[in-house]
């Protein structure tokens, strides 16, 4: 899952990044309003962390663009403005949370987990192809009911296949939903890590295959007898 993260102070904004990705996000972070709205028209994050005080304005005088280009995306404005009348506009704004800085680590990621609850998140069904089940909503994966574990990398390539079982999904997907902005990605790290993941799932008798389509992509499927 990819989240964006708009925060001005490159030491902050590093902070968040990597607390997020050792939780298993994969994470995006731009400082002003402009490069925010440049990535929400490239991709559909369906969490934003906003900071208010940004080089090009306030973040919160430009949620009703943000929810023109997203409706759906769940916006946590993180911000050191901490007044009740603060907190107040920034959810009349368009806000789903509040959260004031400084701020623990671990009540971010609470406040994200809290995000993807809320109502109006929709609920995946879980995804069963051969032996292999994979949870959309907690992100884990399991063969013949058991826990399967994989690094992080391998775990976003799994999800990402595993949402378009049966389809072939194009090498630009792939990238997009596990590689961060910032991510120089080597032209072959795609393949190193598919094949990676397939060989896991061979060793763990998950029953499925992830197959190479020519100048397209991957797809997950059953092994094929």
């Amino acid at each position: 899952m990819k989240i964006l993260v708009v925060e001005d102070q490159r030491d902050l904004g590093s902070m968040m990044r990597d607390r997020l990705g050792r939780s298993g996000y994969v994470v995006d972070c731009v400082g002003t309003i402009a490069e925010t709205l440049e990535a929400l028209r490239a991709y559909d994050y369906p969490v934003l962390l906003l900071d208010r005080r940004l080089p090009d304005g306030d973040g919160m005088n430009f949620l009703p663009q943000i929810r023109s280009l997203r409706p759906s995306i769940r916006v946590l404005m993180v911000t050191a403005l901490r007044s009740i009348d603060d907190r107040i506009n920034g959810l009349d704004a368009g806000a789903d949370d509040y959260l004031v800085k400084p701020f623990a680590a671990d009540e971010l990621l609470a406040r994200v987990r809290a995000s993807l609850r809320r109502p109006g998140a929709v609920s995946i069904p879980t995804v069963s192809v051969g032996a292999l089940s994979f949870d959309l909503n907690q992100r884990e994966a399991y063969v013949n009911g058991r826990p399967l574990i994989l690094p992080k990398r391998e775990l976003l390539l799994l999800e990402t296949l595993m949402r378009r079982a049966g389809r072939a999904v194009m090498h630009s997907t792939i990238i997009d939903e596990i590689y961060g902005l910032d991510e120089q990605v080597q032209n072959n790290a795609l393949k190193m890590l598919a094949s990676r993941l397939r060989q896991r799932l061979r060793d763990a008798g998950a029953g499925v295959d992830i197959y190479a389509t020519r100048s397209v992509g991957y797809l997950i499927a059953p092994v094929r007898v």
